[in-house]
């Protein structure tokens, strides 16, 4: 297994930083993932797998990877997911209108800000920044934003 560091982003008083992560198996198969390690703990940002993973095997790959992960980020593991009883690596985020009412709140907070709006949502929902440019185009699909740009 392999691990080495991606990018890091600098915030008050920690850092988040984003590793590559790649497993090699003796029969060829392949796992490279991406993986990121903040104060709250490790989660698993995006995973490919060559041939692809059975969901328990995607379930058993933090155990796989995290005594090394640690390892080369200089850290000792914390509480696991079992020991809390949480088994979420993001925060829980509302659905429906509640959720792109409040993604609508963070976007607009950054933009007054001056800050990244994107970013911003990225680190309230603690998804990737398909997802939460997803849940950007609900919220204005919603109407609690302005739309993108003009129709002609």
């Amino acid at each position: 297994m392999s691990v080495w560091p991606a990018w890091e982003v600098r915030e008050d008083d920690g850092a988040t930083t984003w590793y590559h992560v790649r497993l090699v198996f003796p029969d060829g198969a392949r796992v490279d993932a991406l993986a990121v390690v903040a104060q709250q703990g490790v989660s698993l940002e995006d995973v490919r797998a060559m041939p692809g993973l059975l969901l328990d095997d995607l379930g058993e790959l933090a155990d796989w990877i995290e005594g090394p992960l640690f390892a080369a980020c200089g850290r000792e593991p914390g509480a696991r997911a079992a020991e809390t009883g949480a088994r979420r690596a993001r925060p829980a985020w509302p659905l429906g209108l509640e959720g792109r009412w409040l993604v609508a709140k963070e976007y607009r907070a950054a933009q007054e800000d001056g800050a990244d709006p994107v970013l911003a949502v990225m680190c309230a929902t603690g998804h990737s920044r398909r997802k939460s440019l997803r849940l950007i185009s609900q919220a204005r699909d919603a109407g609690f934003l302005t739309p993108r740009h003009a129709r002609r």
